[in-house]
């Protein structure tokens, strides 16, 4: 969330991002409850100094003058009763009001009704050409027997898999081949300098396996939870299977205070993700795209304030350098205000050409919120001085594997229906072409 004093002091600013976020908030209607709940604290503050008064006196009196006394203490706690209640409501009224006001856009965001608006900042390679016609990833999966949906259908419905065979080594590979280069710092280096990023720090990644299921409580404090038609919820456990490994990583250090030499703090970590897609009806019903599982390798950060851009700078150039490592064409593109989500300060999408289906597709994201998710969180940073203060919080997708392997798949077929390897994953996967699984 933002800062209270910052929303007090830029109500019109506010306003302003919500617009742009197509957001609706009430503003003026927060800072009256806010302006309420002052006025009922400070009443609050005023009775109870007014009690502690009363009862000083009280173990001071005898005999009827005790008795008016604690008659009058009792009058006194029914006023301070309703007062309670008013603040409780008020306080309730104001949290609610709080958490539906929008993070604050970057100045160099774009402004835009929805994906329209987006630009495209940086594109490397072009789109693959054949001397033969392309096919879709799911004939080529099909065709070579490592991609199975027909009966992930039949075992748990629409929009479920089998990756199998030499498909399923790929996506190990790529794991194997994400963390080599996330948990080295040469490796880091070597991104920086090729992003031109001086002077960046290039601690490692650390691994981690996560939680696949967060408590809601967690999950709303993350500005995760909505839209719920989104998630898996176990009502009976109040968990939610989260949408991505980020769900799980940002509240890592949540309610704890960080010694300001230690950021950042980098995580990586490999996870399934699980997702409704009750709006994509319709949409992707074929192949791999679009499930409701899917895995993911998803990096997140703590740092500065002061460092927070740059380091989504960096979360950017390790995403671009992955894809020039596989030599995959892209399109880096920063995403506009009524595209983003309510959290982000900023976000970049890195599109991939799918030859397949002749267009660009979304294949990662990377958002920089600020303080904003660590400020719900408590997640603050201590300073050499003793200040304290919200750490500033990036997340990344390193690969979503599914549709990495769908880029790969139709960028890198043959005549003969079968997929050459990217060179740089051969190592790991231990053959230069995919063929036939029994």
């Amino acid at each position: 969330m933002l800062d209270i004093h910052f929303i007090r002091e830029n109500a019109d600013l506010v306003k302003e991002a919500a617009r742009k976020k197509r957001v609706e908030v009430d503003i003026d209607r927060l800072l009256a409850v806010d302006e309420e709940r002052k006025t009922l604290r400070q009443q609050l503050d005023e009775k109870r100094a007014e009690q502690n008064r009363a009862s000083d006196r009280i173990s001071l009196a005898k005999g009827d003058e005790r008795m008016k006394l604690i008659e009058a203490m009792q009058q006194l706690k029914g006023g301070m009763t309703e007062i309670e209640e008013k603040f409780k409501a008020a306080s309730e009224e104001w949290t609610k009001l709080m958490l539906a006001v929008p993070n604050l856009p970057s100045p160099d965001t774009p402004e835009g009704p929805d994906e329209s608006g987006n630009k495209v900042i940086r594109e490397w390679g072009t789109p693959t050409t054949f001397d033969f016609t392309p096919k879709a990833h799911w004939d080529l999966g099909k065709d070579l027997g490592i991609i199975d949906t027909e009966k992930a259908g039949e075992v748990s419905g629409a929009r479920f898999t089998y990756l199998k065979g030499d498909l399923a080594l790929m996506q190990f590979a790529l794991l194997n081949f994400t963390m080599n280069v996330l948990t080295s710092s040469e490796e880091l280096a070597k991104v920086a300098a090729e992003a031109k990023l001086d002077g960046v720090d290039t601690k490692p990644f650390v691994p981690v396996i996560p939680p696949l299921m967060v408590r809601t409580e967690v999950m709303g404090r993350m500005a995760r939870l909505h839209p719920m038609d989104e998630r898996y919820v176990l009502d009976k456990d109040d968990l939610v299977l989260i949408g991505s490994a980020e769900h799980s990583l940002g509240p890592i250090h949540m309610n704890d205070v960080i010694e300001e030499e230690k950021l950042p703090l980098r995580y990586v970590a490999y996870s399934p993700s699980f997702r409704r897609e009750a709006g994509a009806a319709g949409k992707d019903t074929r192949g791999i795209l679009r499930l409701h599982q899917f895995d993911k390798i998803e990096m997140e950060s703590f740092s500065r304030p002061e460092d927070g851009y740059r380091e989504q700078e960096l979360f950017v150039a390790i995403q671009e350098y992955l894809m020039r490592a596989l030599k995959l064409p892209h399109q880096t593109i920063i995403v506009c205000t009524g595209d983003m989500g309510k959290p982000d300060l900023r976000q970049f999408d890195i599109n991939t050409w799918m030859p397949g289906q002749d267009m660009y597709r979304e294949t990662h994201t990377s958002d920089y919120m600020g303080g904003y998710q660590a400020r719900r969180l408590n997640t603050r940073l201590k300073t050499a001085s003793g200040d304290l203060s919200p750490v500033h919080m990036n997340d990344a997708t390193a690969f979503a594997m599914g549709r990495t392997l769908i880029a790969v798949m139709e960028n890198y077929q043959q005549a003969d229906g079968t997929i050459k390897v990217p060179d740089v994953l051969v190592p790991y996967v231990g053959k230069e072409v995919l063929g036939h699984t029994a």
